[in-house]
C-alpha cells in the first residue's frame, strides 16, 4: 500500500469523524438494532440508475431469497412525478436526495419507518438526517441515508489537462473546449455561477444567496442565464443519467464535463483514460437516501433491504463498482485499493474540507430553477 493511499484513508476517516462531530448535536431516534430478514417475496425499488450493481443484488438475494425489481431513474423529479402519477403506489423504496425534504414534506407520498427495525448506528451520524430534516408533521423518520457523493469535473486524460492541480467548473464553458463539453441542465448552471464567482465576474457567494429568497434568486439567475446562453454553443451534450455521462466521455467526443463522481470513476476503474476531481470552487456534495412510499406493500422485505444496505461488506463491494461512497461505517474497508486510489485522486489536498453541501430547496426555488433551466435549454 502506498503512502498516498494511507494518507487518503486517514483523510477520509478524518472527514467522517469531523462530519460526525458536526452532526453530534442532531436529535437521534432511539435505536433497537435488529436483523430483519425475509425469506421470500419481492421488493419494488425505484432508485438512481447505477446504485444497485450486480454484486449487491446477488448478495441481497442470496442473503434473503427476495426478488429485487428495479426501476432506474436519473433525477429527483422523476421520482416525484412517478409517485404523483400513481398516488404513492407501485414502489416499496424510492431514493430522494436529502436536500429535497421541503418538496416532499408537502406531497404526502411517504410514510415513516419503524425505527426499531433500522440499525441506524451503523451509519455516519452526520448523514442520518431523517429525524431533523425528514420528520414530517412529527410523525417519524421518512428518510434514511444510502449513498453519498459529489458533482464535480471529469475529463479525458488523453485530451484535456487542467490548468492546475484542480479543474474549474468554468472549464465546461471555456471557449478553449468549445463543442467538447457536457453537463446536466440545472446543476451545470450552478457550476457556471460558481466558476464566474471564482473569476470575479459575479459577486462572491451570490449563487448560494439565491437560495434565500425568490427576489434574490431572480437577481442572480437573470444574470447567470444571460451568461449561460451566450456560452451555450460551447456545450456539446446535456446529460440526465449515469449512462449518458459515460457515453459522452467514451463515444461522443466529450473531453471535459461537469458530472457525478460515480460514472467517471467507474470508467477509470475499468481502465479508461478518465479522471474525476473536485474543482477548485468545491465539489457539490449530496446524500441520497431510502424512503418508503405510502402505497408500499412489501414491508418485511423493505426492512430486509435496509439491513443489507447497512451491511458494511455488501456496501463496500458495491462502491467498488458504482464509484460513489457509502455512509455505512466500515464500508470503505471493503472498497479495496482501487477505491482508495480513486478517492485520493478525486479529493486531493483540502478538497474534502472544501465541499459544498447542497442547500435545502424550497418549492419556489425548484420551480424557478426549472423555469430558468428551460429558458437556457430552449435558447
Amino acid at each position: 500500500m502506498t503512502n498516498n493511499i494511507k494518507d487518503v484513508r486517514a483523510s477520509r476517516r478524518q472527514f467522517l469523524k469531523t462530519s460526525a462531530a458536526a452532526g453530534a448535536g442532531l436529535a437521534m431516534p432511539a435505536i433497537v438494532s435488529s436483523s430483519v430478514l425475509a425469506s421470500s417475496g419481492e421488493i419494488n425499488i425505484m432508485m438512481w440508475s447505477d446504485y444497485l450493481p450486480e454484486s449487491f443484488v446477488t448478495g441481497f438475494t442470496d442473503k434473503t431469497g427476495i426478488k429485487l425489481n428495479f426501476t432506474g431513474i436519473g433525477s429527483n423529479e422523476e421520482i416525484i412525478n412517478k409517485l404523483k402519477a400513481t398516488n404513492g403506489e407501485g414502489f416499496d423504496i424510492v431514493s430522494p436526495t436529502v436536500n429535497r425534504n421541503l418538496l416532499w414534506a408537502e406531497l404526502g407520498l411517504l410514510q415513516p419507518f419503524d425505527m426499531s427495525k433500522v440499525a441506524l448506528e451503523k451509519v455516519n451520524p452526520a448523514m442520518a438526517l431523517g429525524e431533523t430534516h425528514w420528520n414530517f408533521g412529527d410523525k417519524g423518520v421518512h428518510w434514511l441515508p444510502h449513498i453519498w457523493g459529489t458533482e464535480g469535473i471529469s475529463w479525458r486524460t488523453d485530451a484535456f489537462t487542467p490548468a492546475g492541480e484542480f479543474p474549474s467548473y468554468y472549464d465546461v464553458w471555456d471557449d478553449a473546449n468549445a463543442g467538447k463539453t457536457m453537463g446536466r441542465g440545472h446543476s451545470m448552471l450552478l457550476g457556471l455561477g460558481l466558476g464566474l464567482e471564482a473569476r470575479g465576474e459575479m459577486d462572491a457567494g451570490s449563487m448560494w444567496a439565491a437560495y434565500e429568497t425568490p427576489e434574490k434568486m431572480d437577481e442572480v439567475w437573470t444574470k447567470l442565464i444571460e451568461a449561460a446562453i451566450a456560452k451555450k454553443p460551447n456545450i456539446k451534450l446535456i446529460w440526465n443519467d449515469a449512462d449518458t455521462q459515460k457515453n459522452g466521455l467514451l463515444n461522443e467526443g466529450v473531453i471535459v464535463g461537469q458530472t457525478w463522481d460515480g460514472p467517471p470513476i467507474a470508467l477509470k476503474t475499468a481502465g479508461e483514460p478518465v479522471m474525476y476531481r473536485a474543482p477548485k470552487e468545491g465539489a457539490m456534495a449530496w446524500v441520497d437516501g431510502m424512503a418508503m412510499p405510502t402505497g408500499a406493500k412489501n414491508i418485511d422485505q423493505i426492512y430486509a433491504f435496509i439491513d443489507a444496505a447497512y451491511d458494511a461488506k455488501l456496501a463496500g463491494e458495491a462502491i467498488q463498482t458504482h464509484g460513489y461512497n457509502s455512509p455505512v461505517i466500515g464500508a470503505a474497508d471493503f472498497g479495496g485499493e482501487i477505491y482508495a486510489k480513486n478517492f485520493a485522486d478525486a479529493y486531493p489536498g483540502d478538497a474534502l474540507a472544501n465541499l459544498n453541501a447542497w442547500p435545502a430547496e424550497a418549492p419556489w426555488y425548484s420551480e424557478k430553477r426549472t423555469e430558468y433551466t428551460n429558458k437556457f435549454l430552449s435558447a
